[in-house]
């Protein structure tokens, strides 16, 4: 077992638990605890260090999540194996990214941005037709809590203190204040490492993916994790792309059958998979990174889409944040955070990528309106975003626990799995309940459910045949218990 000197401060701002993550992480990183190793059980590491054992639970089970230690039932803690972090450095990378914003801009038409909302239906014959009692949707969102009052509010100070020049035609990439803002967020919250020149912003992620495809150029083969977001698909496939799908393990894309394919481009949700919930572990992702290193013009698609609801530990760091070589393209949006109607997402290139946006791209008008980019970039900037972002956690959290605890009658018979992250989690039958016989009794009852087949494309037999989707973020409490029990009625009749 691993002896472990780690010195607690006390005064530090930084709370205990954090301490002792980033200690064991670094000791990692750097070679120090090696694959394999025990760790001391956490009442011995909390007698040692003095603090609550759950102070010492907390760090482990951060570093459970994020892949660099796992637990083994009555045996402790041991460290994952790790491959070798990158250490190339990316060269130059100051100076390329100051060479591509140097680069003069054309001006052209306004583009055409569009949705980024999750597919709002999945058997759409069914539900324009009719009323559900409980409608368990893995893509609404709470809005009862939106910050109506200061979204006015903002929203008359802009307008008030405006000069003419904020109705002019603005950078094609964004205005810059907004572009800071977004680079100063997602490196505190991701760990995202990028300059506000890096930023694109645009009204929807279609519209940043048909940017992408303008930049990265035709003939490109793309591969996805299987089930996966099928929105992201068919945009792909209306590029004429060729999209291939990988399977998936515990741990996300098997980078080994992503080798089979052949593939220019991998797309990959590594915080939170939808629809599965998967968090990747830090192996895979360094597989994931070495892969795309191993040839020129590969390049890896992080779709960072609500990694912001988190209700365990704190938000697993972003794939961009290991990337040292400038492979991963980060895409995220507000729409989850916020709401749907904001209609701003945005993109972070590495630096040769922004050196062909701007010799290929830049004329593109940016399609988010200047007066929008101006109300979200003081709701970030005056941590009104943070507030919110608190606030939904807490409630989404109790939405979570609440249908956690409700389910708890249903677990000799279904598999409970994607909790503790996100808006959703999944039921798998332990019985030979199919998903369609699980959706039609609910359906019966007046409850809607999702499953998981409408994530498998390429009509491929995906296993887990028996396994729905229950979404939380948009249904209230008393709608989350009225849904459960029509379930219990539905499925144990």
């Amino acid at each position: 077992m691993y002896e472990m000197t780690i010195q607690l401060q006390t005064d530090s701002k930084v709370r205990l638990y954090e301490q002792i993550y980033r200690h064991i992480k670094q000791e990692i990183i750097e070679g120090k605890l090696l694959a394999g190793e025990r760790l001391p059980s956490t009442r011995s590491l909390a007698d040692y260090l003095q603090v609550a054992r759950s102070t010492v639970d907390e760090a482990y089970g951060q570093l459970c999540d994020e892949g660099y230690i796992e637990a083994c039932p009555y045996r402790g803690y041991f460290v994952c194996a790790v491959e070798e972090w990158l250490q190339a450095p990316m060269q130059d990378v100051d100076e390329r990214v100051e060479n591509a914003v140097r680069r003069p801009q054309g001006v052209g038409d306004n583009g055409r941005g569009a949705s980024d909302t999750f597919r709002d239906e999945i058997y759409e014959s069914d539900t324009r037709t009719r009323s559900w009692q409980v409608d368990f949707s893995p893509y609404a969102i709470d809005m009862s809590a939106f910050p109506m009052s200061v979204w006015k509010k903002l929203s008359r100070k802009v307008l008030t203190e405006a000069e003419v020049d904020l109705f002019a035609k603005g950078d094609a990439r964004g205005d810059l204040g907004l572009r800071r803002s977004i680079s100063r967020y997602i490196h505190s919250a991701r760990g995202v490492e990028c300059t506000p020149d890096q930023v694109i912003v645009g009204a929807g992620n279609e519209y940043l993916l048909m940017l992408l495809e303008k930049i990265l150029g035709g003939n490109l083969r793309i591969a996805m994790e299987n089930p996966t977001y099928e929105r992201s698909y068919r945009i792909f496939h209306s590029f004429e792309y060729e999209v291939v799908t990988v399977p998936m393990d515990d741990s996300g894309m098997i980078v080994e059958e992503l080798k089979k394919t052949k593939a220019d481009v991998a797309y990959v949700m590594p915080s939170h998979q939808f629809p599965t919930g998967t968090v990747m572990p830090i192996g895979r992702r360094m597989e994931l990174l070495n892969w795309a290193n191993g040839a020129e013009g590969r390049y890896l698609i992080e779709d960072d889409y609500d990694s912001e609801f988190r209700y365990r530990g704190k938000p697993i760091p972003a794939l961009q944040a290991s990337d040292k070589q400038g492979k991963v393209i980060y895409i995220g949006t507000f729409s989850k955070a916020i709401a749907p109607a904001i209609r701003v997402s945005f993109m972070v290139l590495p630096p040769v990528l922004l050196e062909k946006y701007h010799r290929e791209c830049g004329f593109y008008s940016c399609t988010v309106s200047r007066i929008d980019q101006r109300i979200l970039e003081e709701f970030i900037r005056d941590g009104y975003f943070e507030r919110h972002l608190n606030k939904m956690r807490k409630i989404y959290r109790a939405k979570h626990d609440l249908l956690m605890d409700s389910l708890k009658t249903m677990r000799k018979s279904f598999d409970i799995s994607g909790e503790n992250a996100g808006l959703h989690l999944l039921l798998t039958s332990k019985t030979e309940r199919e998903e369609k016989w699980l959706r039609e009794a609910a359906a019966a009852v007046g409850v809607k459910v999702y499953g998981l087949s409408d994530s498998v494309v390429d009509g491929e037999d995906i296993p887990h045949n028996g396994t729905v989707l229950l979404g939380f973020g948009g249904l209230d409490e008393a709608a989350i218990r009225q849904g459960v029990e029509l379930l219990k009625q539905a499925w144990y009749k």
